[in-house]
């Protein structure tokens, strides 16, 4: 028997024609991971590869996100090599980007404005990850920084190398960020720490720091937003 593949199948189910026809918004998560896998096995379509991969994070895309290359061959999906793993992985990256280009451009506000931009910054990162946006007098993006990227559960955040960067900025105020790659966004006791001795440095600067953002796969909390800062 030979490979299926989308040229195979019944032009109503074929994605590629499907997303010619009626746009990639009428594509499902499983047809558009399924034009990304191209081909299937010799008894399973690049659609059922898809489905599959799907299942094996609850059906929810922005866990798969969070897989790498290798998370992604662990699973074991016959069919779903190293080179099809790649360009999964490229493709959601590619998405992650252009949300968060989106949102670096607007003007910050309130929290609201850059949790997202965040978001799809860092939320599905599989690591800790501690950064910096430096905003200038009108409260605009100049520069994120990624600071430092820890293990499972924390990372170093060194007051010094920051303020360092926010000079070279020419930055005016700051908001800090991290993740958590548990999901929960509640802070701990030394997130609340750091960020009181961020603050504090800052202040000998003239610098603010106007919010502190952690971010997950489940939202984001601001201690602005919470009275925290």
């Amino acid at each position: 028997m030979r490979n299926f593949s989308i040229k195979d199948w019944a032009e109503d189910d074929r994605p590629r024609e499907k997303l010619l026809q009626k746009g990639p918004s009428a594509l499902s998560d499983a047809e558009l991971l399924a034009i990304l896998i191209q081909n299937g096995t010799k008894n399973r379509s690049a659609l059922d590869l898809a489905k599959n991969l799907l299942q094996t994070t609850g059906n929810h895309l922005p866990d798969l996100s969070m897989l790498t290359v290798a998370d992604i061959r662990r699973k074991g999906i016959k069919g779903i090599g190293e080179a099809k793993a790649v360009t999964i992985i490229a493709a959601l990256e590619l998405g992650n980007r252009k949300q968060a280009a989106e949102r670096k451009k607007a003007r910050i506000t309130k929290s609201a404005d850059i949790a997202e931009f965040l978001r799809a910054q860092l939320a599905f990162k599989p690591i800790e990850v501690f950064a910096v946006l430096f905003l200038n007098r009108s409260n605009t993006i100049r520069k994120m920084e990624i600071i430092s990227e820890g293990g499972l559960t924390g990372t170093v955040a060194d007051p010094r190398v920051i303020l360092k960067k926010a000079l070279e900025q020419n930055a005016t105020a700051m908001i800090l960020c991290h993740n958590h790659p548990g999901g929960s966004t509640q802070p701990s006791k030394a997130d609340e720490l750091v960020t009181q001795k961020i603050k504090q440095a800052a202040q000998m600067l003239d610098i603010m720091v106007i919010d502190h953002i952690i971010v997950s796969s489940e939202g984001y909390f601001s201690f602005a937003d919470a009275g925290m800062l």
